[in-house]
């Protein structure tokens, strides 16, 4: 386990001290990413992890270690100030989302995290962002959800900002016994995600009694030969690859229906962009006996319950100006912004928590 004692005061025992100074370095495998806006405090306190603090403002702590799943444990706090904490994983999935403490008050924060190109990142923003302590385990043997999917599910890079997935949101609902391994990627359909070899990545990572959550259809719909599939043909046939991978590697498959789009009628009503794809996947999910999260009927509630212009904070509906990455600002009605992420995620966290399946239910917050 490696364990990290952030401040400027004596280091406790057990613990490597992290210094605003300390910069990461290949040869030393962890430190900031920039230090520039790093500062610390030390309270002067008895207990040695909560009398001093570093304060890291949009930097990333970085830690080198193997590829596989590692259970992070974070204490937070101060002893005489409010703080805000937020703290995403690798390319934005989203761990720990403001949060608070009270002056004199600490919170430790333990999530799992899935790890790739053999380092752990770990990227702190908020109002008034601390880090006491930090201790990193690996646990190989803890569950995994896998995810397989488009744009609508990917992790989106941090310089598109607020643009973002609602798979990389889902750590967010989940506790420290699981990781989420996002492998959606942009523009995929069921069928191309295959011919590129993603699948055969994830096929070379599941163990047995993890899970592989699915939602293709809306790249389905594309002509070209490379991602088109008929929903009642080749659509089902290419799923069916999925549904028979995961069983023969003793994990567990669950379907879930593309979310929807935000085209609305006159009357107010979602117009339906998916069609057939949506009924061949709930066949195939009853004629093969696989858990089913209609997310298509979920996330159609929500947006017509939010309407025309509520939905508009969901999508990447962006004012000139607003956010940084995009000056011009821009209008989609298929992708999220951050929040419309989170909001989806809480409808595939509920999706799961229906199903009841066990021991997914135990791992869900």
């Amino acid at each position: 386990m490696l364990k990290f004692d952030f401040g400027v005061g004596n280091p406790e025992s057990g613990y490597t001290k992290i210094t605003p100074a300390a910069e990461y370095e290949k040869s030393v495998g962890y430190g900031f990413s920039n230090v520039k806006n790093v500062h610390a405090k030390d309270r002067d306190e008895p207990s040695a992890l909560r009398r001093d603090f570093c304060i890291p403002l949009d930097t990333s702590f970085l830690v080198d270690v193997p590829d596989g799943t590692y259970r992070v444990s974070i204490l937070l706090g101060d002893e005489i100030a409010e703080t805000e904490t937020t703290i995403t994983t690798g390319e934005g999935r989203l761990v720990l989302h403001k949060q608070r403490t009270s002056a004199g008050h600490f919170v430790r924060s333990s999530f799992s995290v899935w790890v790739t190109g053999s380092q752990l990142k770990l990227t702190f923003t908020g109002r008034a962002p601390r880090i006491n302590a930090l201790e990193i385990e690996p646990v190989p043997a803890a569950c995994t959800l896998f995810l397989a999917g488009d744009s609508t599910v990917t992790d989106q890079p941090t310089d598109g900002y607020p643009y973002s997935g609602w798979g990389q949101m889902l750590p967010l609902f989940v506790k420290a016994d699981a990781a989420v391994a996002n492998y959606a990627l942009s523009g995929r359909s069921s069928l191309s995600f295959i011919g590129e070899g993603v699948l055969d990545t994830i096929w070379s990572k599941i163990k047995p009694h993890d899970y592989l959550l699915i939602q293709f259809g809306h790249n389905d719909q594309k002509p070209d030969e490379a991602r088109f599939t008929e929903p009642f043909s080749t659509y089902k046939e290419t799923l069916k690859i999925y549904i028979d991978g995961a069983r023969q590697r003793g994990a567990y498959p669950i379907l879930i229906t593309s979310v929807q789009r935000r085209f609305f009628e006159e009357d107010g009503t979602l117009r339906d962009t998916h069609g057939d794809y949506l009924v061949a996947m709930r066949e195939l999910a009853a004629a093969e006996e696989v858990p089913l999260i209609d997310l298509a009927a979920s996330s159609k509630a929500l947006f017509e319950a939010l309407g025309t212009e509520g939905t508009k904070r969901l999508f990447m509906w962006l004012a000139p100006g607003e956010f940084m990455n995009f000056p011009d600002g821009v209008e989609d009605n298929t992708h999220f912004q951050q929040l419309g992420g989170i909001e989806v995620a809480k409808l595939v966290h509920a999706g799961l928590k229906d199903l009841k399946l066990q021991p997914l239910s135990l791992y869900l917050r």
